[in-house]
């Protein structure tokens, strides 16, 4: 008897992902990394097009609402050139996404992720361990999406020692740089004694040094980066770090797309951290955003001086040099300005003489600190980013989410996320300056001070801030649409 095919439903499996990286929130991080990844799987999962998967390392910093909250999936030994490691897998799901977390705790039990005298041999480890837990969990993406250098080596990996294994051969490739100037460099002797990578020196070295990232550029089916402009910009010297000989040899396989924020987390109507929530059509939450946060900070409280916020890491890329050349003559401005961050001590220093000087005008609060970033966002007017390089930047996205116009250089992501406000055309959705100079900057903040005394113009750069669409759909949706071509 002939079977009848009629009624038969032929059930494809679903295309999968596994992203691989250093970091993710809410789990752990120390910056946009671990915010993209715990944000664009999500995004992604939610179209419902990909299995989506995450694996990063389980580290002490681990976050301790999660912890208890894993599930321990097995354990398996990893070969990295003449040691053999163990690595335990726990795993946790999440907004349909499903995370792994490679467990060692010689490598990952300790304090901070980053910074530490063996941190290539560490990561060499997790990316050789990922590649093995393919194995283990008998799971093989069909899109590995590795991030930054230090899931760089899951790549070289793959391309190198797991070539010609037809379970691995069929797995595309992808590797998204998140900030070019950390590469991943090592002397040539790490090649062999750590990553057990001997044979293949052409492919790793650049400049007279192994370089990781160098190494996932040649060997990725495809290369993107977290904005087009910064695409476009790292081919040359002044943004590449010296990495421009390479990313101009593969730029026909270099794409940039311009990372999203999670507008559920920053959102001026949910946040719990604000001292009033509002919307974009009940505005008055702000007006006590800001009363509360000048009363909190001890600045005058009042409603009519245009308060100025940075939030940063206090490095030199952030464009701290223009800062503090103009300083002065923009505290002569009718103006309150509002720093918050950490880093370098020579920026350090000198945003707290700033605040002793104008003790008046200035507060420099020199943290990491969710809670007051919030309040910050939320009860300034004005957000500075004059940043010399930025590839994607996710402060300006998020202050447009609370009102807060930002003023940028027009640089990487910068450029590709805010609009300059134009008077005749009523659009745009902050303000801009091109050049890497002070009085530029300066001139285009007093604009924008001058602007937020007209009160009806400002309304409208304000909504038009909080109108712009920083969600991850129209980039999630790109991204889905480079694995559907790899595939």
């Amino acid at each position: 008897m002939k079977k009848s095919l009629e009624n038969q439903v032929i059930i494809e499996k679903q295309p999968s992902v596994l992203f691989v990286a250093s970091e993710a929130n809410p789990f752990a991080g120390t910056g946009g990394l671990a915010d993209v990844i715990g944000s664009l799987p999500k995004a992604i999962a939610k179209n419902d097009n990909y299995d989506v998967r995450v694996v990063i390392p389980l580290y002490k910093d681990f976050s301790a609402l999660y912890r208890d909250k894993l599930k321990f999936v097995g354990n398996y030994n990893v070969p990295l050139s003449w040691r053999n490691q163990y690595a335990g897998v726990f795993s946790y799901k999440k907004d349909n996404v499903t995370y792994y977390f490679i467990d060692n705790e010689y490598y990952f039990k300790r304090d901070g992720l980053y910074g530490f005298y063996d941190d290539g041999e560490r990561f060499a480890f997790f990316s050789k361990a990922v590649i093995h837990l393919m194995d283990y969990l008998d799971f093989y993406p069909n899109v590995l999406h590795a991030h930054d250098w230090q899931s760089a080596l899951s790549v070289v990996y793959l391309r190198t020692l797991f070539k010609g294994v037809e379970k691995f051969d069929n797995i595309k490739t992808m590797f998204t740089i998140h900030n070019i100037e950390y590469q991943g460099k090592y002397g040539r002797d790490v090649l062999g004694d750590l990553f057990g990578l001997d044979n293949y020196y052409d492919i790793l070295e650049f400049d007279e040094c192994i370089n990781v990232m160098k190494g996932a550029i040649v060997c990725a089916d495809k290369v993107s980066t977290v904005s087009p402009s910064y695409a476009e910009e790292i081919k040359y010297d002044f943004f590449s770090h010296g990495l421009s000989p390479i990313t101009n040899m593969f730029a026909f396989k270099t794409l940039g797309i311009l990372n999203g924020i999670d507008v559920n987390l920053y959102n001026s109507s949910k946040d719990k951290y604000l001292f009033e929530n509002f919307t974009m059509t009940k505005m008055d939450g702000k007006k006590t955003c800001k009363k509360e946060l000048q009363k909190m900070l001890c600045l005058p409280e009042r409603e009519d001086v245009p308060v100025i916020a940075m939030i940063s890491r206090l490095v030199s890329h952030k464009g701290l040099d223009l800062v503090k050349a103009i300083v002065d003559e923009l505290l002569c401005e009718d103006v309150q300005l509002i720093i918050l961050g950490k880093g370098e001590a020579q920026y350090e220093d000198f945003f707290k003489r700033v605040q002793e000087e104008y003790s008046g005008k200035c507060r420099t609060v020199i943290a990491y600190n969710k809670d007051l970033s919030s309040k910050i966002y939320s009860g300034s007017d004005i957000f500075l980013m004059p940043s010399k390089q930025e590839p994607c930047g996710l402060s300006q996205m998020i202050a447009c989410r609370y009102g807060t116009v930002p003023v940028v250089r027009s640089v990487g992501g910068l450029k590709d996320s805010i609009t300059p406000y134009n008077l005749d055309r009523k659009q745009g959705n902050g303000f801009s300056f091109n050049n890497y100079n002070a009085h530029e900057m300066l001139y285009v903040l007093k604009d924008a001070i001058f602007t937020y005394h007209n009160t009806d113009e400002w309304s409208k750069i304000v909504k038009c801030a909080m109108k712009t669409d920083f969600s991850w759909k129209k980039s999630s949706l790109q991204y889905e649409q480079i694995y559907n071509e790899l595939l």
